[in-house]
């Protein structure tokens, strides 16, 4: 035992410790210098020279690709608004070497090349007209003045129309406030670019809090910005079903937690519009047997009733019955309808956090299972249930997603599903999953209602980081950050997503050597003032700082 005057002498010198960590010094200014000009994620290949152009928005102009092309015009707009950050006193000479590019008196400047007036865009083939797994995002992006006789030009190769989404983001992203509030810069470039990883997403949950479908929009726009590609839309769960069906309105009507709380048809089309144009998926997520409480209030006898010891019932529920016929009819038709309101072809099915209570206590589920030999195999029951529905969905010409219990405890083959890992040794069950020959996607450590967990520890994930050969490693599709929202809303969703969300979405997009965390600390810096010019109301990625009106 430590006597009682050694402990106090080693406390008192802890908090020393601490108080003089505390007085230690600090330089004025930002604690990371933003970068300027630099690209979130960092792209593949990317070459930069001294050379730069200066580029007027008003005397600029896109060929090809008119809806962004006029959505990249007001984001032009808005950044030659803006003018270069800088620290103030004894930092300023540090930020002006950290942030090199900065150019107050650029006409004078040697490596000026002149105005940068187009983009031209080389585009094959028609335009496809909605994202899908696996889709081309390649492209090559030149900025060059190889022709010096001529009107400088940058220009766009593309395969796909969803190549050229990612290409115009790349371009504005290498602009610089020239610091005359009228003109951009940007370098003579050179970026060969492709992702990583085809599925890039974000999970959004709309039922423990409801989120206006215009912070839904405001969410893409910044998944745009960082080449996410995938809305994980968890849009039900055990709190309110805000979600309206038409073939089955009570589901919203009793099931949401108000009338004005719920997603109308025109609401979910505006939203895979809105996704749509930016080179986003849907994925709709309807978690089932578990997580449907709220669906229980607008159908009666879906959900199993829980019995006391009496074998009466005490008036609580869980879980879907999946014993009844009539409910097996009415998932059917429901998922269905699904289908036809989501286009994407995957189709989050859940399956996660599956209780046995009311099933171990619900006379008519405890009579089926006897009946059929299986009393007491609660795992085979849910294994049945979920073969039954993936089996329906594919009928849908849906690929079904589903988190990783549903895959522990079920009975799939490779190629009924996709298996998505949030808990656990993630690692280890991926390498387990692949090996299988399952295609897999990760979201353990990228939780973003774990408000303790830094972009820094986010970033150092790798889906494929663990020893496999290349075929199993290519059944690593890619991964997703979670918002989950049982403590966000609209007042603060966009904030506790961004800049974080960013890290994973660098680490799903940019090659795997990419790992320096000191340049990534000073594109997010960056990034962060751009998110906020376009509306999005990111956190500090550092720390202290700021952004310049």
């Amino acid at each position: 035992m430590v006597p009682l005057a050694v402990l106090a002498a080693l406390l008192l010198a802890a908090a020393g410790s601490a108080h003089a960590q505390i007085l230690a010094p600090v330089p004025p200014g930002p604690s990371t210098f933003a970068s300027r000009g630099e690209v979130v994620p960092k792209p593949a290949s990317i070459n930069k020279t001294a050379h730069f152009y200066v580029l007027r928005p008003a005397n600029f102009q896109f060929v090809v690709l008119d809806h962004a092309i006029t959505r990249y015009m007001r984001v032009l707009q808005q950044e030659s608004y803006s003018r270069p950050r800088s620290a103030p006193r004894a930092s300023a000479a540090s930020a002006a070497s950290a942030a090199p590019g900065r150019r107050q008196s650029w006409r004078s400047d040697p490596y000026f090349r002149g105005h940068l007036t187009s983009l031209r865009i080389e585009l094959p083939g028609p335009c496809e007209p909605w994202p899908y797994p696996h889709m081309d995002e390649w492209y090559e992006l030149l900025i060059d003045d190889k022709n010096r006789e001529q009107s400088p030009l940058a220009r766009l190769y593309v395969n796909t129309v969803w190549g050229a989404l990612r290409g115009l983001e790349t371009f504005v992203q290498l602009l610089s406030p020239s610091g005359d509030g009228s003109s951009l810069v940007v370098n003579v470039s050179a970026v060969t670019d492709s992702p990583r990883f085809p599925h890039r997403g974000l999970l959004l949950d709309t039922s423990r809090h409801f989120l206006p479908v215009d912070d839904i929009k405001l969410e893409l726009d910044a998944m745009a910005a960082v080449k996410m590609n995938v809305l994980h839309w968890h849009i039900v769960d055990d709190q309110s079903f805000p979600w309206q069906s038409s073939l089955f309105p009570e589901l919203s009507e009793k099931g949401a937690y108000e009338p004005g709380m719920t997603y109308s048809p025109e609401d979910v089309r505006e939203v895979l519009q809105h996704a749509r144009m930016r080179g986003i998926r849907v994925m709709a997520e309807f978690d089932t047997p578990g997580h449907t409480r709220s669906w229980g209030e607008g159908r009666p006898g879906l959900l199993s009733a829980c019995h006391d010891v009496a074998g009466r019932p005490d008036g609580t529920f869980a879980n879907i019955d999946p014993t009844k016929p009539e409910n097996l009819d009415f998932l059917k038709q429901l998922f269905g309808e699904v289908a036809a309101a989501f286009p994407d072809r995957m189709l989050h099915l859940g399956g996660d956090e599956v209780p046995n209570f009311c099933w171990d206590s619900d006379p008519n589920i405890l009579a089926y299972m006897e009946n059929r030999g299986m009393s007491g195999d609660y795992r085979r029951l849910q294994a049945d249930y979920l073969t039954w529905l993936t089996s329906e969905v594919q009928r849908l010409n849906r690929t079904p997603v589903v988190w990783q219990e549903a895959w522990q405890n079920g009975d799939f083959r490779p190629g009924d599903v996709i298996v998505h890992v949030w808990l656990g040794h993630a690692m280890d069950l991926m390498k387990e999953v692949t090996r299988r020959g399952f295609r897999a996607l990760l979201s353990e450590t990228w939780y973003l209602d774990h408000l303790g967990t830094s972009w820094q520890a986010m970033y150092r994930v790798d889906p494929r980081g663990f020893a496999a050969g290349p075929d199993q490693l290519r059944l690593v599709e890619g991964g997703e950050a979670c918002m989950w929202g049982e403590m966000v809303d609209e007042t603060n969703v966009h904030s506790r997503v961004w800049p974080r969300a960013a890290a994973v979405a660098e680490r799903l997009w940019s090659p795997r050597t990419t790992t320096d965390l000191v340049s990534a600390g000073r594109r997010l810096e960056e990034l962060v003032c751009r998110l906020r010019r376009r509306g999005v109301p990111a956190s500090p990625a550092n720390g202290p700082g700021y952004c310049p009106h």
